[in-house]
């Protein structure tokens, strides 16, 4: 059994996709969509630049989905590879969440860009810049590090953002939270902690405010039941009921993405190979961290679509 699995914020680079683009009309076509749903050219920042462009979290969200799509076009339509009939399983690590769903076709191209661009406007706007912060802790277990959040969030918010593979946890909040929290992962050993360089403390309760107004979005939004299960970042489990993956989207905003609860859920269903769409290999590389008996596989290139199947 496989599953596609579709990166988050923190993969873009410039020139993402262009090979793509440049190969298959199909893929192009995802490009100019995108750029018709957003009335921008995204597709001129995500191959130009400038790079202060691409990684406004507005842009960047929406780009990425594009280049996963992008890829997931030539695939289908030039590789004739069915994700229907290919994958059992999708999955993304938070906004790649979106992507996995409009490559399952619950959501339209169009309709996932203009959310990803709400997604990306709301999550930044709604903490002032400077007051949130989120860190990586590597080398601690899950239950230390969300007591050490704990400890550290005395009257502010501090919480475990992210659990993407044993050793590496993010944590996310106030500022001066976080930085306690790195303190206390020195005194419990941690390898290392590192401040992230990121515009926003992302899914952590700070992010309500861009959480309301994902689900206003989301409400004028049709969702599709998937072609196949989606396995959604705050439950770790499969889903494929329109209404619930509509109301965890918006759940997912301030919530924990459980990428390692994901991965080891999807192998425990029988996948036995986890195939990365997408920039770069983050995932490829979570995966092997997490489940060395799952083989893991990016598609960066078209030469890459011949022989993965």
């Amino acid at each position: 059994m496989k599953a596609f699995v579709f990166p988050g914020q923190g993969s873009q680079a410039i020139g993402m996709g262009k090979i793509f683009y440049d190969t298959f009309a199909s893929s192009r076509q995802v490009f100019e969509e995108v750029d018709e749903a957003l009335g921008q050219k995204l597709s001129t920042i995500i191959f130009e630049g400038p790079e202060s462009d691409l990684v406004l979290t507005e842009n960047a969200q929406p780009a990425l989905m594009s280049v996963s799509l992008a890829m997931m076009a030539a695939l289908e339509k030039d590789a004739g590879v069915s994700l229907a009939n290919a994958v059992q399983y999708v999955a993304g690590h938070s906004l790649g969440e979106y992507s996995a769903l409009a490559a399952a076709k619950a959501l339209s191209i169009g309709d996932t860009a203009r959310l990803l661009k709400i997604r990306g406007q709301s999550m930044q706007k709604a903490v002032p810049v400077g007051q949130g912060a989120m860190a990586a802790i590597l080398g601690l277990e899950i239950t230390d590090v969300h007591s050490l959040a704990s400890q550290a969030a005395l009257n502010q918010v501090c919480v475990v953002a992210n659990d993407n593979c044993p050793g590496q946890i993010v944590i996310s909040g106030n500022k001066e939270a976080v930085e306690r929290s790195i303190d206390l992962a020195k005194e419990l050993g941690a390898k290392r902690s590192i401040l992230l360089n990121v515009s926003a403390p992302f899914h952590c309760p700070l992010m309500q405010p861009a959480a309301d107004r994902m689900k206003a979005a989301l409400q004028d939004v049709t969702i599709q039941k998937p072609l196949v299960p989606v396995i959604t970042n705050v439950r770790a489990t499969p889903c494929e009921d329109p209404e619930t993956i509509r109301e965890l989207l918006v759940e997912q905003v301030t919530g924990m993405v459980r990428w390692r609860e994901s991965v080891q859920k999807m192998a425990s269903l029988g996948v036995t190979q986890i195939i990365e769409i997408g920039a770069g290999q983050v995932l490829t590389g979570l995966t092997k961290r997490i489940d060395k008996d799952v083989i893991s596989a990016a598609i960066n290139s078209p030469e890459d679509l011949e022989g993965m199947f």
